[in-house]
């Protein structure tokens, strides 16, 4: 997996790129994913992923004068579970509640034993804290002994790459036909994705969890803000009209 996921790009596609038909005639259809589920016909997961991988390869080339790239993954929560996982209850469901969402990734470890998943559905929408995945639970962790960790990218860096892999998506299905060949969706998305990374790159947004590079005589590591030359002014990612 890149710094996003399928999941996230479809989130931010616009419906233009979505089916709006039922892709077989005998199984019975889910109504609320008309219209918010991407046409497998047109776009496949292969073609998601190349793209996420493009976005990627951007990102990388942007930060990798300032962070150690590829940028790695780093635990930003930690909690215990509320009730053991069972063959009486497959839901995880932790003690301390959290803004976990949909296609968040976890990992169960008791010390023993350990699995990584993705939140497909958050079942209690109030304390957020009832949660099944994509797939299957297929060992017992114990309440009593099992930790619950989510892992993630820094942000914004898994928006980034969902934005600039979603504006060029849109572009080349949605107006490959038309005139002009970019889109104002398209345009905008990467408006704000040149945006994040720009913060980045001026020291304003700091990746906590990543390796510095580029100090010469000490760790970079140690200093708060990552600080540019006097003379060089900002240093920012080109815009591409």
């Amino acid at each position: 997996m890149g710094y996003c996921n399928s999941d996230h790009v479809e989130n931010i596609l616009a419906q233009a790129l979505t089916s709006a038909s039922p892709t077989s005639l005998t199984t019975p259809v889910d109504l609320l994913q008309i219209g918010n589920t991407l046409d497998s016909n047109l776009i496949t997961d292969e073609i998601v992923n190349q793209y996420i991988l493009w976005s990627d390869e951007d990102i990388n080339a942007a930060m990798s004068e300032m962070y150690k790239t590829p940028l790695c993954e780093r635990a930003d929560f930690e909690t215990t579970l509320y009730s053991s996982v069972s063959e009486y209850n497959p839901y995880i469901i932790t003690e301390k509640s959290c803004p976990f969402y949909i296609g968040d990734t976890i990992i169960l470890n008791d010390g023993t034993h350990e699995e990584r998943h993705t939140i497909e559905d958050i079942v209690d929408l109030v304390d957020r804290n009832v949660f099944q995945t994509v797939n299957a639970i297929s060992y017992y962790f114990q309440a009593s002994n099992t930790r619950l960790i989510r892992i993630k990218y820094p942000e914004p860096v898994t928006l980034t790459s969902a934005r600039l892999a979603a504006a060029n998506i849109y572009d080349k299905y949605f107006m490959a036909q038309s005139s002009p060949d970019k889109s104002e969706y398209g345009k905008y998305l990467r408006q704000l994705a040149r945006v994040d990374i720009n913060n980045i790159l001026n020291g304003r947004t700091i990746l906590h969890g990543q390796m510095r590079i580029g100090r010469r005589f000490y760790n970079a590591n140690l200093a708060d803000r990552y600080d540019l030359p006097g003379d060089w002014g900002e240093h920012n990612m080109e815009e591409i009209s």
